[in-house]
């Protein structure tokens, strides 16, 4: 699709392009990273929407990551087309939700996209996202046109040396990655550093050419402000699409960090408590690389249960 044809459709459709939005020459992600009184929360038995503000106000609140005037970007996992029951995709009240609090904690501008796998627009509306996103006043931008992403260098890569990421990540002052945990056939568990793989163009290279050291390698150029992982319902085997509800176990838990190796590790022992972060291969290598820190016991841990 041609870049005027993709921002002729998108408006038609009530969606943004992302070259119609105006950020200025505002650094990435310009918001200090704030002195939390936890590295990581856990919530369990509840909504997504209460675990995730139970979650929020034990960190200080979305206004500690998010300030008056900001531009935000969530970035939730809208890859497949399917229904939220299917656990596919990352819970819509959970993206409601967030899109909300981003606003009350003043944001100007709150923009949500993917990269996705199948036909973007399918994925937006069968996922519940784009309802979520547009009921809370959210703005939602394609991620299906190459014209969207610009290079950049990753600089600590060892077998990832640059890639195209969507300028909403490099334009944005708050990024906010939202995963759903789930299996999944290639990576082993698909959480937080794997959604990243949705604000690149080219996924193909990362499997090509050792996927786990690339998700490895990627978590190591820049850091989401604040990385939430949707547990409410998880997809337990034939991910990372799923193939009906019978694939699916609803856990109804919730986590919260900056740290993407942590809240990865975490989020291996909700899947199953027998499993070690260590055996999810690009955990491993992250931690390694000092992308951030899988060992769970020494993390200051807020655990709440609704």
């Amino acid at each position: 699709m041609k870049r005027r044809d993709f921002i002729a459709g998108a408006a038609a459709a009530g969606f943004v392009g992302a070259s119609q939005v105006a950020f200025g020459n505002l650094p990435v992600f310009s918001s200090p990273t704030p002195t939390l009184p936890y590295d990581l929360v856990a919530v369990k038995g509840g909504e997504p929407e209460v675990m995730f503000d139970k979650a929020i106000q034990s960190l200080g609140g979305m206004q500690a990551f998010v300030k008056k005037g900001q531009k935000v970007v969530v970035k939730p996992n809208i890859g497949w087309d399917a229904s939220p029951e299917r656990a596919s995709n990352t819970n819509p009240n959970l993206v409601k939700r967030i899109v909300k609090a981003c606003y009350e904690a003043g944001a100007k501008e709150v923009y949500v996209f993917d990269n996705t796998c199948d036909n973007w627009t399918s994925c937006y509306k069968n996922s519940g996202i784009e309802k979520a996103v547009k009921d809370a006043g959210g703005k939602l931008v394609g991620g299906n046109s190459k014209g969207y992403y610009q290079p950049i260098n990753v600089v600590r890569g060892k077998r990832l040396k640059d890639a195209l990421v969507h300028e909403l990540i490099l334009e944005s002052d708050v990024f906010i990655n939202v995963p759903v945990l789930k299996n999944h056939g290639g990576a082993d568990m698909s959480i937080a550093m794997k959604n990243l793989m949705g604000i690149v163009w080219d996924r193909g290279y990362w499997h090509r050419n050792d996927l786990h050291q690339c998700i490895a390698d990627f978590a190591t150029w820049r850091k989401p402000t604040l990385n939430i992982v949707d547990a409410y319902r998880v997809m337990m085997k034939n991910g990372p699409k799923g193939v009906s509800v019978a694939d699916v176990l609803t856990m109804k838990q919730l986590l919260i960090s900056p740290d993407m190796v942590a809240i990865d590790a975490a989020a291996t022992k909700i899947w199953d408590p027998g499993k070690e972060p260590s055996s999810v291969k690009y955990i491993s290598i992250a931690n390694e690389m000092k992308a951030g820190n899988m060992n769970l016991a020494q993390l200051r841990i807020n655990r709440i249960k609704l």
